[in-house]
Protein backbone atom coordinates (compact mmCIF):
# COMPACT_ATOMS: atom_id res chain seq x y z
CA UNK A 1 0.00 0.00 0.00
CA UNK A 2 1.04 3.80 -1.05
CA UNK A 3 1.63 5.79 1.91
CA UNK A 4 2.52 9.41 1.75
CA UNK A 5 4.38 11.28 3.88
CA UNK A 6 4.54 14.17 5.51
CA UNK A 7 7.05 16.34 3.27
CA UNK A 8 4.71 14.79 0.21
CA UNK A 9 1.51 15.67 1.27
CA UNK A 10 3.17 19.54 1.98
CA UNK A 11 4.12 19.42 -1.29
CA UNK A 12 0.77 18.47 -2.77
CA UNK A 13 -1.03 21.21 -0.40
CA UNK A 14 1.61 23.85 -1.46
CA UNK A 15 0.44 22.90 -5.38
CA UNK A 16 -3.10 24.41 -4.57
CA UNK A 17 -4.34 27.65 -5.83
CA UNK A 18 -4.04 30.61 -2.98
CA UNK A 19 -6.55 32.28 -4.14
CA UNK A 20 -8.88 29.34 -3.73
CA UNK A 21 -7.85 28.84 -0.23
CA UNK A 22 -7.73 32.44 0.95
CA UNK A 23 -10.96 33.25 -0.07
CA UNK A 24 -14.26 31.91 1.61
CA UNK A 25 -16.58 29.43 0.30
CA UNK A 26 -19.57 31.78 0.20
CA UNK A 27 -17.22 33.98 -2.08
CA UNK A 28 -15.99 30.96 -4.34
CA UNK A 29 -19.53 30.23 -5.37
CA UNK A 30 -19.59 29.70 -9.32
CA UNK A 31 -22.43 29.67 -11.52
CA UNK A 32 -22.36 26.46 -13.26
CA UNK A 33 -21.18 26.75 -17.28
CA UNK A 34 -19.45 29.52 -16.17
CA UNK A 35 -16.04 27.57 -16.00
CA UNK A 36 -12.78 28.83 -14.00
CA UNK A 37 -12.79 32.66 -15.65
CA UNK A 38 -16.18 32.95 -13.80
CA UNK A 39 -14.92 31.84 -11.07
CA UNK A 40 -11.93 34.78 -10.86
CA UNK A 41 -14.19 37.67 -11.85
CA UNK A 42 -16.73 36.93 -8.94
CA UNK A 43 -13.96 37.04 -6.53
CA UNK A 44 -12.36 40.20 -7.88
CA UNK A 45 -15.52 42.09 -8.02
CA UNK A 46 -17.82 42.12 -5.01
CA UNK A 47 -21.49 41.51 -6.50
CA UNK A 48 -23.73 44.93 -5.43
CA UNK A 49 -25.74 44.79 -2.61
CA UNK A 50 -29.38 44.78 -3.58
CA UNK A 51 -32.19 47.04 -1.21
CA UNK A 52 -34.34 45.17 0.97
CA UNK A 53 -36.66 47.47 0.73
CA UNK A 54 -37.49 49.20 -2.98
CA UNK A 55 -39.65 52.26 -3.56
CA UNK A 56 -43.52 50.68 -4.51
CA UNK A 57 -44.55 53.87 -6.08
CA UNK A 58 -43.47 56.82 -7.32
CA UNK A 59 -46.80 59.15 -6.19
CA UNK A 60 -45.45 59.74 -2.92
CA UNK A 61 -42.45 62.04 -4.34
CA UNK A 62 -43.77 65.55 -5.26
CA UNK A 63 -43.99 66.05 -8.75
CA UNK A 64 -41.98 69.40 -8.98
CA UNK A 65 -39.23 68.09 -6.58
CA UNK A 66 -39.72 69.82 -3.49
CA UNK A 67 -40.33 67.57 -0.48
CA UNK A 68 -43.84 67.30 0.96
CA UNK A 69 -43.99 66.64 4.94
CA UNK A 70 -46.99 67.29 7.39
CA UNK A 71 -45.87 70.24 9.40
CA UNK A 72 -46.27 71.39 13.06
CA UNK A 73 -49.87 73.31 13.03
CA UNK A 74 -49.50 77.13 12.43
CA UNK A 75 -51.61 77.25 15.69
CA UNK A 76 -52.31 74.89 18.95
CA UNK A 77 -55.27 75.59 21.14
CA UNK A 78 -58.94 76.25 20.53
CA UNK A 79 -59.66 79.13 18.60
CA UNK A 80 -62.04 80.64 16.11
CA UNK A 81 -61.03 81.80 12.89
CA UNK A 82 -62.27 84.02 9.96
CA UNK A 83 -60.09 84.36 6.84
CA UNK A 84 -57.94 82.80 4.45
CA UNK A 85 -55.37 80.03 4.70
CA UNK A 86 -52.55 79.49 2.09
CA UNK A 87 -51.60 75.78 1.10
CA UNK A 88 -48.80 75.14 -1.15
CA UNK A 89 -49.41 71.21 -0.95
CA UNK A 90 -52.09 68.77 -0.48
CA UNK A 91 -55.23 69.18 1.42
CA UNK A 92 -57.49 65.58 2.84
CA UNK A 93 -60.77 65.98 4.63
CA UNK A 94 -64.27 67.26 4.68
CA UNK A 95 -65.83 70.45 5.33
CA UNK A 96 -69.20 70.69 6.84
CA UNK A 97 -71.50 73.41 8.31
CA UNK A 98 -71.92 70.94 11.74
CA UNK A 99 -67.88 70.62 11.98
CA UNK A 100 -65.06 69.33 9.70
CA UNK A 101 -61.28 68.19 10.01
CA UNK A 102 -58.88 68.92 7.59
CA UNK A 103 -55.41 67.53 6.90
CA UNK A 104 -52.30 69.78 4.92
CA UNK A 105 -49.30 68.27 3.75
CA UNK A 106 -47.56 71.74 2.93
CA UNK A 107 -43.84 71.65 0.74
CA UNK A 108 -41.14 72.02 2.79
CA UNK A 109 -40.66 76.14 2.96
CA UNK A 110 -38.68 78.92 5.63
CA UNK A 111 -41.47 80.54 7.38
CA UNK A 112 -40.03 84.12 7.07
CA UNK A 113 -39.94 85.97 3.84
CA UNK A 114 -43.14 83.82 3.17
CA UNK A 115 -47.13 84.58 2.67
CA UNK A 116 -48.75 84.14 5.91
CA UNK A 117 -50.44 80.94 6.19
CA UNK A 118 -53.31 82.04 8.02
CA UNK A 119 -54.95 85.86 7.04
CA UNK A 120 -58.21 86.89 9.07
CA UNK A 121 -59.91 86.86 12.28
CA UNK A 122 -58.62 84.78 14.92
CA UNK A 123 -60.73 84.55 18.26
CA UNK A 124 -59.75 82.37 21.55
CA UNK A 125 -60.58 81.95 25.19
CA UNK A 126 -57.87 80.12 27.04
CA UNK A 127 -54.82 80.10 25.28
CA UNK A 128 -53.02 79.57 21.82
CA UNK A 129 -49.49 79.22 20.61
CA UNK A 130 -48.36 80.47 17.54
CA UNK A 131 -45.63 78.76 15.50
CA UNK A 132 -45.87 79.36 11.75
CA UNK A 133 -46.78 82.73 10.17
CA UNK A 134 -50.09 84.71 10.98
CA UNK A 135 -52.09 87.79 9.51
CA UNK A 136 -54.95 90.19 10.43
CA UNK A 137 -55.63 90.28 14.15
CA UNK A 138 -56.02 87.71 17.27
CA UNK A 139 -58.14 88.81 20.48
CA UNK A 140 -58.84 87.30 23.54
CA UNK A 141 -60.72 89.13 26.71
CA UNK A 142 -59.37 86.67 28.97
CA UNK A 143 -56.65 84.13 26.99
CA UNK A 144 -52.53 83.56 26.89
CA UNK A 145 -51.15 84.51 23.76
CA UNK A 146 -47.85 82.40 22.64
CA UNK A 147 -45.25 83.04 20.05
CA UNK A 148 -43.06 80.61 19.38
CA UNK A 149 -39.02 81.46 18.32
CA UNK A 150 -40.07 80.64 14.89
CA UNK A 151 -42.98 82.27 14.28
CA UNK A 152 -44.18 85.72 13.03
CA UNK A 153 -47.26 87.37 13.66
CA UNK A 154 -48.35 90.45 11.73
CA UNK A 155 -51.30 91.66 13.17
CA UNK A 156 -52.59 93.71 15.96
CA UNK A 157 -52.98 91.96 19.18
CA UNK A 158 -55.49 92.46 22.02
CA UNK A 159 -55.37 89.82 24.57
CA UNK A 160 -54.74 89.59 28.75
CA UNK A 161 -51.48 88.02 28.43
CA UNK A 162 -48.80 88.21 25.74
CA UNK A 163 -45.16 85.48 25.79
CA UNK A 164 -43.49 86.55 23.14
CA UNK A 165 -40.02 84.90 21.87
CA UNK A 166 -40.91 85.21 17.79
CA UNK A 167 -41.38 88.24 15.69
CA UNK A 168 -44.34 91.03 16.05
CA UNK A 169 -45.41 93.72 13.46
CA UNK A 170 -47.47 95.13 15.13
CA UNK A 171 -49.72 96.79 17.96
CA UNK A 172 -49.67 94.73 21.38
CA UNK A 173 -52.46 95.54 23.99
CA UNK A 174 -52.60 93.20 26.98
CA UNK A 175 -55.06 93.95 29.48
CA UNK A 176 -52.26 91.89 32.17
CA UNK A 177 -49.14 91.30 31.00
CA UNK A 178 -46.27 91.26 28.17
CA UNK A 179 -43.07 88.85 28.29
CA UNK A 180 -40.61 89.54 25.68
CA UNK A 181 -37.86 87.11 25.68
CA UNK A 182 -34.16 87.37 24.55
CA UNK A 183 -35.81 86.26 21.12
CA UNK A 184 -38.54 88.23 20.62
CA UNK A 185 -38.43 91.17 18.21
CA UNK A 186 -41.02 93.70 18.39
CA UNK A 187 -42.11 96.32 15.64
CA UNK A 188 -44.86 98.54 17.29
CA UNK A 189 -46.38 100.18 20.02
CA UNK A 190 -47.68 98.14 23.28
CA UNK A 191 -50.24 98.91 25.91
CA UNK A 192 -49.97 96.95 29.25
CA UNK A 193 -50.27 97.02 32.90
CA UNK A 194 -47.02 95.26 33.26
CA UNK A 195 -43.72 94.55 30.92
CA UNK A 196 -40.97 92.23 31.29
CA UNK A 197 -38.22 92.63 28.43
CA UNK A 198 -34.80 90.23 28.82
CA UNK A 199 -31.31 90.82 27.66
CA UNK A 200 -31.55 90.39 23.85
CA UNK A 201 -35.51 91.82 23.22
CA UNK A 202 -35.75 94.09 20.34
CA UNK A 203 -38.13 96.12 21.03
CA UNK A 204 -39.31 99.35 18.29
CA UNK A 205 -42.10 101.31 18.92
CA UNK A 206 -43.53 102.85 22.54
CA UNK A 207 -44.95 101.81 25.58
CA UNK A 208 -47.85 102.96 27.56
CA UNK A 209 -48.71 101.27 31.14
CA UNK A 210 -52.65 101.16 31.42
CA UNK A 211 -53.99 101.68 35.03
CA UNK A 212 -54.69 99.21 37.68
CA UNK A 213 -58.87 99.07 37.49
CA UNK A 214 -58.24 97.12 41.27
CA UNK A 215 -55.55 100.48 42.34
Amino acid sequence: MLQTTPKLKEDLDSRVAPASRALPLAKREVNPGHGLGAQKLMNAVPAPQRNSNPPTSTDARATDGRQQQTRVPVILGEATFRGMIAVDGMISGQPGTSGGSFSFRQHTRTFFGTDPELTGEITFVDMIRVNGHIAGSVHSQKGTLIVDIAARVDASVDVAIAVIAGTVTGDIVAHQRVELAPSAKIYGNIWTRSLSIQSGAIFEGECQMLEDKKA
